[in-house]
């Protein structure tokens, strides 16, 4: 007896010896604890550093379009539509056009891209099949917007019969913007609590009523988020609607889905470009530019409004 009571009172004196070594590592000013510290200190720099980069660089390119682009700006540029080959007149066309295929792109993509969220997060039960889709999804993030124009000219333009349309636009920039919707819902579905789910499916709930009642509304304003992403891309690409949608100019407001359309970012490209008066226009290019900026800003102070507003009504 006498034996074991040495015996654990030698292995509590060594624990308590290597918690108080452990404790002298970490204690400031060791060598360790300061090594450490100055690496942290270090990467935090560089983070702080690339931020102020960035900020920067937002900086100078608003205040650059922003002093080229405000002396375009007036009631009749934003309210008219452009004549004298484009020297003259304004945009008025070309904001309906980009607001039409941003929100049409926007109701294509987000019900299949949160339908496709939920079947990988909740549904699908093959570990390697989740995994292909989800490297498909991934490689369809990264492929360029030419090749979505291409596809889109070719399927929608070309064999479905649409034309140079406004649907066929909408649904190419819906299949673009489809990656981002899925990548949204799908973490916006893992944050919710597996016990928000237990708890439905304890009280008698089938699965698609929990998915339906309580998983979809929690993670909602995070869905929102991939709505956002949508329209800022929706709305700012070029190459992807030259080829399906977009003209260089119409002298009539598109009647129904499948009449072409101008919009800000081709208009821009066309004037930058190809136009006959390139010099003379310069003003209008930056107007435009600055029109397209502050017509996403406030489409996303929509969505982040909108969004801030169902976080607070559930309480996360």
């Amino acid at each position: 007896m006498n034996n074991s009571a040495e015996t654990l009172e030698q292995v509590n004196s060594m624990m308590d010896s290597n918690d108080l070594v452990a404790e002298t590592m970490l204690e400031p000013g060791h060598g360790n604890y300061s090594i450490r510290e100055k690496i942290e200190k270090l990467v935090f720099l560089i983070f702080k550093g690339a931020a102020v980069i960035n900020g920067l660089a937002l900086i100078i390119i608003c205040g650059f379009v922003l002093y080229y682009g405000l002396p375009a700006m007036s009631w009749e540029f934003l309210t008219e539509s452009p004549r004298n080959s484009m020297t003259e007149g304004g945009i008025f066309p070309c904001i309906v056009g980009t607001i039409v295929l941003s929100y049409g792109a926007l109701l294509i993509a987000l019900p299949w891209g949160i339908a496709t969220a939920i079947y990988l997060n909740e549904y699908a039960t093959s570990p390697k099949l989740v995994r292909i889709i989800r490297l498909g999804i991934n490689n369809l993030a990264g492929v360029p917007s030419v090749v979505f124009g291409l596809f889109g000219l070719s399927l929608f333009v070309t064999v479905m019969g649409m034309g140079v349309s406004i649907m066929a636009g909408v649904c190419t920039l819906g299949a673009l913007a489809l990656p981002l919707v899925i990548g949204a819902s799908e973490e916006a579905l893992r944050s919710v609590p597996q016990t928000y789910r237990e708890a439905s499916l304890g009280l008698g709930a089938t699965k698609w009523q929990t998915i339906y009642k309580v998983v979809l509304p929690a993670a909602l304003p995070g869905m929102l988020t991939g709505a956002i992403l949508t329209l800022s891309r929706a709305a700012g690409e070029t190459a992807a609607i030259m080829f399906t949608a977009a003209v260089f100019f119409t002298p009539e407001m598109p009647q129904s889905l499948f009449d072409d359309v101008m919009a800000l970012p081709y208009h821009i490209y066309v004037l930058a470009t190809a136009g006959t008066e390139i010099e003379k226009t310069r003003h209008i290019q930056y107007g435009t530019s600055l029109v397209l900026i502050a017509l996403v800003l406030g489409m996303n102070l929509i969505a982040i409004y909108i969004r801030a507003k169902m976080q607070k009504k559930i309480g996360r």
